[in-house]
């Protein structure tokens, strides 16, 4: 694993942040810093996205899930707490599923499981709308269904950068994993994930809304629910510091370190 493809903040038990399609780890700054005091925190680039080397084949959700297990091992961490966006909260409880041993404690923040049909399809048309057209020519739909009204008027520089992380994602890596997101769903296996879970959503986030992310959270055998109001899909984002809050008081109500 190359030191330029991760980076560590803070002093205290370890966690590894996970971000999600088209993203860099640089999403999760705002919720490190303020974390950092409390952890050491690790967030790394996805295969493709950041500095990482663009895959020579098409990732899968094991492949994923070895890249992650591959960045334990370089680090020499025995077991670490795991928090996840969107494509990220598939990747950490897939790891925790495959390695119990290795995982603390997850946080699964704004994914989706229990997906009904016309969920899937309404995911599909849009990958598909992005395959007939291009990533480029889409990137208004994707960003209106990530970020709020309100935080895209207050925010316009959040928005563009938010966009050239995607714009600076290989088109085919994108597409690639956001199959992967599209493709996978947890519903068979959550109830065997041993490991405790923070479970947190925006009220209005479209795709990983509030109804599925109760049952995510019911079909774990310990978890706890947090909706927050007034945000859509890109939490990390508009409300960081709410995202932390919600993991320290889920770590410390566990009585684990931090």
């Amino acid at each position: 694993m190359a030191p330029e493809r991760y980076s560590i903040t803070g002093n205290g038990p370890d966690l590894i942040l996970i971000h999600g399609i088209g993203a860099t780890r640089q999403v999760w700054d705002g919720v490190i810093g303020r974390l950092a005091p409390h952890f050491r925190c690790i967030a790394y680039d996805l295969p493709g996205h950041g500095v990482s080397e663009i895959p020579a084949r098409p990732l899968s959700l094991d492949d994923l899930v070895a890249d992650l297990a591959a960045l334990q091992e370089h680090l020499g961490i025995a077991s670490v707490h795991l928090a996840g966006h969107s494509l990220g909260g598939m990747i950490g409880p897939a790891y925790a599923l495959r390695y119990p041993e290795r995982v603390r404690s997850l946080g699964l923040i704004s994914t989706a499981a229990f997906r009904s049909d016309e969920d899937r399809a309404k995911v599909r048309a849009v990958i598909d709308g992005m395959r007939a057209r291009s990533v480029a020519a889409d990137l208004g739909v994707l960003t209106a269904r990530w970020f709020t009204d309100a935080f895209a008027l207050r925010h316009p520089e959040v928005i563009a950068q938010r966009r050239q992380q995607v714009l600076d994602t290989d088109p085919e890596v994108f597409l690639n994993v956001f199959d992967i997101y599209a493709g996978t769903e947890m519903a068979p296996w959550l109830n065997r994930v041993s490991a405790p879970a923070l479970v947190l959503t925006g009220a209005e986030d479209g795709g990983c809304n509030p109804h599925l992310n109760r049952q995510i959270a019911a079909a774990l055998p310990d978890a706890r629910l947090c909706i927050v109001p007034q945000v859509k899909h890109a939490i990390l984002l508009e409300a960081p510091e709410r995202v932390a809050e919600e993991l320290l008081t889920f770590w410390r109500d566990r009585q684990m370190d931090g």
